[in-house]
């Protein structure tokens, strides 16, 4: 007999070597699970990295079209007071008297700024509205100016949100 079989009984022998055995597989399980954990902080940290790429891409778009259409904006509205300006060279005082501008035409005016019917038609529609044909045409110049400015930013509104799907879809390709 060995000393070993006289010191221990066989079943702490066994229990030792179960021990063993459990230790030995706990501590593979730790380093799976670490390197499970390692793997997952290298995706995370590439996230991060896409997001911070994605994110600077789309800043340079968004101050790219902020200069663009803000200078055409600028210009258009520039363009509009220019031509406002200018009505009194092409609509004169005498054009005034020539040509009045009757109560129908501002009812009408009105109602379609309004986006409401303006009624039926009265007598008092044919009477003078007391309004110059110079401030019709300012009026006018004004409100041309402002749907062109409002096309202008439509658009740039539009192909800003084209520009930054298209840089967000190329960053995502990229990262796979």
């Amino acid at each position: 007999m060995s000393l070993l079989s006289v010191a221990l009984p066989s079943w702490s022998k066994w229990l030792a070597l179960a021990l063993a055995a459990a230790s030995i597989f706990l501590l593979g399980q730790i380093r799976g699970e670490r390197i499970a954990g390692e793997k997952h902080l290298e995706y995370v940290a590439k996230q991060a990295a896409q997001t911070v790429k994605i994110a600077q891409a789309q800043t340079k778009v968004v101050i790219q079209k902020e200069v663009e259409y803000r200078d055409r904006i600028q210009k258009i509205y520039i363009k509009g007071e220019t031509i406002e300006k200018e009505v009194p060279v092409y609509v004169t005082q005498a054009d005034n008297a020539n040509c009045t501008v009757n109560a129908g035409f501002v009812r009408v005016h009105d109602a379609a700024w309004s986006s409401e019917p303006p009624g039926p038609p009265a007598e008092p529609d044919r009477q003078p509205s007391g309004i110059p044909l110079a401030e019709v045409a300012e009026a006018n110049a004004f409100n041309a100016t402002a749907c062109l400015a409002w096309r202008e930013q439509a658009l740039g509104l539009r192909d800003f949100y084209k520009q930054l799907q298209a840089v967000t879809n190329s960053s995502e390709h990229d990262a796979k």
